[in-house]
């Protein structure tokens, strides 16, 4: 009896500990993280770190004053030198440290190890990311973030800079129309495309920027935004109709940026510009950017009439993705498919969209057709997107490099009342005013009489 109830004493707590941990682990990764992991992680990290950099090959033979220095003190042998550890920095999703590399090695050399520094520190994923030359910092990511995504509280944001998901690496993807000023966004039927929508919208809801929709699906995606919406399209066309006004914005903004330039030749080099943002803030327009959901609409005809207009509708979107930039028009581009069989003009048109974000695609060649000019490793990534993962996406940048993102749950009532909240900061623009959303008219809500009535009695 009695070591019937020592094992109880003893295994009881031990099984209860187990248990718990396991169940965090699985429901609540990143507490599980903070609580065990990053301790075991630290502990791993730090016993084995000599042996696990030799082992993938990280290793290089010491100077020979070391190698001297080591026989004169020791009389071991001298064996080979990992790169330089800097101070392990913990964080909520995992661990950072800094590396200095020996002599001949490069930042590629640890990349290739990433996945064995993974399975010998036990963690989720390794990324290496360049500093400065010789020293690259080691992103050590516990759990899986984007399963249940957390957006970080002191994600860099700005003027036209939207934190608007989060990278594998746990990071946040910031949308800069500044430094990207158009993007295609592609994604097969309910890949999650409308939740990254959502979040650029809400983002730039909140600033001075006009915000302009063309939603050839009657509006059911950019309609609930309609209080902080500028001007609306819900049909081919409507687009037809808006896309000129647009233009001629464009074009009279370029002749504002000309008449500053033809100022006297005394002026300081300073006060010459050749976008919006040299401008004197007085003068400066304010930012448009275009939403365009479903972009496959406004390429397919039915009549040689309709064939006219869409020639002239791709013609002016395309001169606003060559234009646009300096005269502060930004566009965002979604779509479904985007390819050369849309029609004339479309391959021209994806070419002007630096940005790629392609959720899950029903084939390759829509892949491809988001990625594969850009990045093309990235295809593959962009095609093993599971459908139990919506919103998971991989966007990719004209300089090769590319990731995994997703947006964290955004309802679309939660944005419709951040976009109801910001109607103030809509800004007045006399060409779009005829485009302009109507708003619908509230529920009428009968007020409560003031005093109670009181019922008569015989």
């Amino acid at each position: 009896m009695s070591d019937w109830m020592t094992l109880l004493e003893v295994g009881g707590p031990l099984a209860a500990f187990g248990g718990g941990a396991a169940y965090t682990r699985a429901r609540h990764p990143g507490v599980y993280w903070s609580t065990f992991g990053l301790p075991l992680s630290t502990v791993r990290l730090l016993g084995s770190y000599g042996s696990v950099m030799e082992a993938c090959g990280l290793t290089v033979q010491p100077s020979r004053l070391r190698a001297f220095a080591v026989r004169a003190t020791t009389r071991r042998e001298v064996r080979p030198v990992p790169p330089r550890r800097g101070i392990i920095r913990p964080t909520s999703t995992g661990l950072r440290l800094r590396l200095r590399l020996a002599p001949g090695q490069e930042p590629a050399d640890v990349a290739a190890s990433a996945e064995r520094l993974r399975h010998a520190w036990g963690v989720h994923a390794v990324y290496v990311k360049d500093v400065k030359p010789g020293v690259v910092e080691l992103r050590l990511v516990g759990f899986d973030v984007l399963r249940d995504v957390r957006m970080l509280r002191k994600a860099e944001g700005g003027h036209l800079k939207v934190p608007v998901a989060l990278r594998e690496d746990a990071t946040a993807f910031v949308r800069d129309y500044r430094a990207v000023p158009h993007q295609l966004t592609l994604g097969a039927t309910l890949s999650g495309k409308s939740m990254y929508l959502r979040h650029l919208v809400t983002g730039l809801a909140r600033q001075p920027v006009a915000l302009v929709g063309i939603d050839c699906k009657r509006g059911v995606e950019l309609a609930p935004f309609a209080a902080r919406l500028s001007a609306l399209a819900t049909d081919p066309e409507q687009a037809a109709e808006l896309l000129p006004v647009l233009i001629k914005e464009m074009e009279d903004r370029y002749d504002l940026i000309k008449t500053r330039q033809g100022i006297a030749p005394g002026t300081p080099a300073e006060d010459i510009t050749s976008d919006i943002w040299g401008l004197p803030e007085s003068e400066r327009p304010v930012p448009v950017v275009l939403f365009v959901d479903e972009v496959a609409e406004l390429f397919l005809v039915a009549t040689k009439k309709d064939e006219e207009r869409r020639d002239e509708m791709v013609t002016q979107l395309i001169r606003l993705a060559q234009l646009g930039r300096a005269a502060g028009i930004y566009l965002e581009v979604c779509g479904q498919r985007f390819g050369a069989e849309l029609g004339k003009g479309a391959t021209m048109l994806r070419a002007q969209l630096t940005g790629r974000v392609c959720h899950r695609v029903n084939d390759e060649a829509s892949a491809k057709m988001a990625l594969g000019d850009i990045a093309p490793e990235a295809v593959m990534a962009a095609c093993a997107i599971a459908p139990e993962r919506p919103g998971l996406a991989v966007a990719g940048a004209t300089s090769g490099g590319w990731s995994r993102i997703r947006p964290p749950y955004l309802s679309l009532g939660d944005a419709a009342r951040i976009c109801q909240e910001s109607a103030h900061l809509t800004p007045e623009l006399a060409a779009l005013e005829p485009f302009r959303p109507e708003l619908p008219a509230g529920p009428v809500v009968t007020p409560a009489p003031c005093v109670r009535p009181v019922p008569v009695t015989d």
